[in-house]
């Protein structure tokens, strides 16, 4: 499974999805200079009319693609070898260098652009969803930031690298830490226990270097929430995040939804495998191994037998899904091996001018590496599935459908699960999904609330902090593992959750979507080809529309109140009871 080689992005292999009519073939966009100069001609260009108006439009979207797939690259590079110092530093010379020099620029083009606005007309229905972030992006927009943004992107990067290094020797072998968590699904209690205690000891080992880092971090960015004119960071953060149909308020109302509807579901969970398990106390090394004392599920030896496996699940759901894949694979647009330096965790990037996605993870042969990939993959074929789109924002949709489609994928792809297990084997990875389905509600609002508390007292001590969150945890964890000597494991628990130091607030969303998801997966129970057509539908509207419209294109309430979870844990209860 392990892979001493980073992925190569050949992009010759990958033209531009169209011919460049704006901007030059030849041009280096790592060169600050070059870039500039071609925004200035952006800036400069008189408009006469509507139609010139959406000329100029087009242009600017046609250099926003090529220059996001830039920094895709230099950034997908990095995070496949953390350890490769010419990698870190083209990466961090154009978050340096570049990025903030096209700051300033691109807000007068905004400005530029809404002035034009007025003057001449366009569809309303069209560009309303683009003309409300640009709004926005030009209320926040303050000069003074700018190198306060690039000092936080460095940070985040130094968290990647930081995580990138720990590796654990155990059983005579040095191992990633993705690589030790495979150890957590092994009958042998000991074993489990060795290893977990062995990854949390090197973890801690940087809890220092983390803290100061996160220090930093709520810093930088309670300056910047400053300098735009708000109170706090969370209210420029939503403002930022582009969060126009709901609120932290909206939040605080599902964490105590959660808490009262979803906790004691889990908890009860929790207590069924301790008595199977047959424990006086849950250990934190007891929740992921399966509580029959039965081997782990191991759906694949190698990469090659995960990708071959996924391509026949999404091609039994769809020959076109299927197809999009093997191009991904056959194009060099995979990277899912864990090894030494690479950054932790998966994500899909996509590369805005070849309008094509790119997964990253950390596969080990566990059977969370293949819901990870049908996730990611998810997300992949939103990418694709938008690509036609000529306006460059409107090929990303808001996050908290983003997730839509890659939770629900992995629902989606229930009944294909056989590809890679017996009947048994899949009625187990079934009632195990179900369960990660159950938890990852409350741990999202773990988390979201966490950051809640972090951003309203920006003045706290690391003590209180971490005090902080010893509450926040007990609050929704159910209440039946044993910490019990494993203080600092516990207190720092957060460090691993990278959305708290990389993209502040990009949490609730996980929730927002696996609610959406449910629902996608009950209309898929009764009718999985509709279904699976009104997600297609959704996925290909991409942004373009505001978030509810997306939820309703796929058949979903936009909802994430007790109205909506109540039933929907019903429907969980339901099916873990029948498996």
């Amino acid at each position: 499974m392990n892979s001493n080689h980073a992925v190569e992005l050949n992009l010759t292999k990958l033209p531009p999805y169209q011919p460049r009519t704006f901007v030059p073939e030849n041009i280096d966009l790592t060169d600050k200079d070059q870039v500039l100069g071609l925004l200035q001609k952006l800036l400069d260009r008189t408009i006469n009319s509507s139609e010139e108006l959406e000329r100029w439009l087009m242009d600017m979207s046609e250099f926003d693609a090529a220059f996001g797939q830039v920094y895709s690259v230099l950034h997908i590079r990095m995070t496949c070898q953390t350890d490769d110092e010419s990698r870190a530093t083209a990466f961090r010379n154009f978050v340096e260098n570049v990025v903030p020099a096209v700051k300033p620029i691109g807000d007068q083009i905004n400005r530029k652009y809404l002035k034009e606005r007025e003057r001449f007309p366009l569809d309303e229905n069209r560009y309303r969803v683009y003309d409300r972030a640009t709004r926005a992006d030009v209320e926040l927009f303050r000069e003074e930031n700018v190198p306060l943004q690039t000092q936080e992107s460095l940070l985040s990067q130094e968290y990647q690298t930081v995580c990138g290094a720990m590796t654990v020797e155990f059983q005579g072998k040095e191992l990633t830490l993705p690589q030790m968590a495979k150890f957590l699904v092994e009958p042998d209690r000991p074993l489990r226990e060795s290893a977990w205690k062995a990854t949390t000891k090197r973890r801690l080992q940087d809890k220092d270097r983390l803290e100061e880092i996160f220090d930093k971090m709520v810093d930088l960015r309670v300056q910047i929430a400053a300098n735009a004119g708000f109170d706090n960071y969370m209210q420029y953060k939503f403002k930022d995040y582009h969060r126009f149909d709901y609120t932290p308020e909206d939040c605080k109302r599902y964490h105590e939804t959660v808490e009262k509807r979803v906790v004691p579901v889990y908890r009860e969970i929790l207590e069924k495998r301790r008595q199977q398990m047959n424990l006086d106390k849950l250990r934190p090394w007891d929740l992921s191994v399966d509580p029959q004392g039965r081997p782990p599920l191991k759906p694949f030896e190698t990469v090659d037998q995960l990708i071959a496996g996924v391509e026949k699940m999404f091609t039994n759901m769809d020959p076109n899904l299927g197809g999009q894949f093997r191009m991904m694979a056959d194009t060099g647009l995979l990277d899912l091996a864990s090894r030494k330096g690479k950054a932790p965790g998966g994500y899909q990037s996509t590369l805005s001018e070849i309008r094509k996605p790119f997964i990253f993870m950390n596969a080990v042969g566990l059977n969370k590496d293949l819901f990870t990939l049908l996730h990611e993959g998810g997300h992949a074929f939103h990418s694709l599935a938008c690509a036609a789109d000529p306006l460059h924002a409107y090929r990303h949709a808001p996050m908290e459908f983003c997730e839509v489609a890659s939770m629900g994928m992995e629902l989606l792809s229930h009944d294909q699960l056989d590809v890679f297990y017996n009947p048994q084997e899949k009625q187990r990875t079934l009632f195990e999904h179900f369960e990660d389905v159950i938890h990852i509600l409350p741990w999202v609002a773990t988390i979201d609330s966490f950051q809640h508390w972090v951003y309203e007292n920006p003045k706290h001590t690391r003590e209180q902090r971490a005090e902080k969150w010893l509450e926040i945890h007990q609050r929704f964890s159910g209440g039946l593992v044993d910490w019990s000597g494993l203080d600092d494991a516990r207190k720092y628990l957060w460090h691993r959750q990278l959305h708290i130091f990389e993209v502040p607030f990009y949490y609730i969303e996980y929730g927002i979507a696996q609610l959406g998801a449910m629902q996608l997966w009950v209309r898929a129970k009764h009718d999985p080809k509709e279904a699976l057509a009104g997600y297609q539908r959704a996925l290909a509207l991409g942004g373009s529309r505001p978030l509810p419209e997306l939820f309703t294109a796929a058949g979903l309430n936009f909802d994430f109140s007790e109205k909506t979870i109540a039933p929907l844990m019903d429907e969980v209860v339901n099916e873990l009871a029948k498996i």
